[in-house]
């Protein structure tokens, strides 16, 4: 994403210069795509209020959308620092799945009405950091590629969830994890208070952190990056550790979203979650992500499912809307960052 410039002044040429110029360029393209993204948000409500009225228009249609977006986009800002080093999680539907069962179970909720709804939370968090960290230590130590690394955990996870919960669905039956993360704080749904702290400090780890820098670093040129003195295999099982904690913290607001835990929970959730984050702006090689993208991407995402079941469509009409975005947004990422003939 560099671009080369001819300077008369020597001093223009040195490399802090070159780097300053190269991170204005990449934060005035960044402005433009995410006002882009906006555009089609505004674009997409415009349509919802035509076709859906004050149905659509109305607060409560408003925490609605929020509140779907919110699970995913949880998932989907882990998703963008695995993809920003050019890897890629199949898994996070199935472990979503599993938190949710192995938090849910009855002996964690026997353990909870001693300690209190700590015990459940630490459940979920815990085996979703634990699948993150198997994922990332298959791909960095194993050199397994991430597609099948993770695909192998997409299946075995939805088959642990299957055997612990025996197929069937367990309601949560814990008070105290019911008040603290059930119903609204400030008119606003709890579990979007959350996504809002994990946006925060999603953008602030990967734009104002030395592990950010490294991501990046790593996605952009990984031997390069090793030379830099970076540990990219310990940094890689840390960035798939960080993906299965967001995936524990998404299930803890499932839990409080449906009230139950299932194997069927997060069923095909990696594919919205992946799509977010592309259509947000993080490149598929590797190299460049965007949190306030993947935000953008998760939001318009959920708007157009809210227009469609407010208007009564076919939500397979939904999904190939979907596959288009999708195609257009790889399409766009491709011209942009295809490198210019001089």
């Amino acid at each position: 994403m560099s671009e080369q410039q001819t300077s008369s002044n020597p001093a223009a040429d040195t490399p802090g210069a070159s780097a300053g110029r190269r991170r204005r360029s990449g934060m005035a393209g960044s402005t433009v795509r995410n006002l882009g993204l906006v555009a089609a948000l505004v674009l997409l409500c415009l349509v919802g209020f035509l076709t859906g009225g004050e149905r659509f228009a109305s607060l409560s249609n408003l925490m609605i959308i929020l509140s779907l977006a919110s699970v995913t986009g949880v998932i989907a800002i882990g998703m963008t620092f695995v993809i920003t080093t050019g890897g890629i999680d199949l898994s996070v539907g199935s472990v979503l799945g599993l938190t949710t069962v192995w938090a849910s179970t009855l002996s964690t909720q026997n353990l909870a009405d001693q300690y209190g709804w700590i015990v459940m939370v630490a459940c979920s968090l815990l085996v979703g950091l634990a699948a993150g960290l198997v994922n990332g230590v298959v791909i960095a130590y194993g050199r397994v590629v991430a597609f099948i690394a993770t695909l192998a955990m997409l299946v075995a996870a939805r088959g642990l969830a299957e055997l612990i919960a025996n197929r069937r669905t367990q309601i949560v039956d814990q008070p105290s994890f019911e008040d603290t993360f059930q119903g609204d704080l400030l008119g606003v749904p709890k579990i979007v208070w959350i996504f809002a702290l994990v946006v925060v400090a999603g953008w602030f780890l990967l734009n104002r952190t030395t592990f950010g820098r490294r991501t990046v670093a790593v996605g952009g040129n990984p031997e390069a990056a090793r030379l830099a003195g970076i540990k990219v295999k310990r940094h890689l099982m840390y960035v798939y550790g960080l993906s299965g904690l967001t995936v524990g913290i998404a299930g803890v607001m499932m839990l409080a979203r449906t009230g139950a835990g299932s194997s069927t929970n997060g069923l095909l959730l990696e594919l919205d979650v992946i799509a977010a984050v592309v259509v947000g702006g993080t490149l598929l090689a590797g190299g460049r992500g965007t949190i306030i993208g993947t935000v953008i991407g998760v939001l318009i995402f959920a708007t157009l499912t809210n227009v469609f079941i407010i208007n009564n469509l076919d939500s397979s009409v939904q999904q190939i809307a979907k596959g288009a975005i999708i195609v257009g947004a790889v399409l766009l990422q491709q011209r942009i960052s295809a490198p210019r003939s001089t």
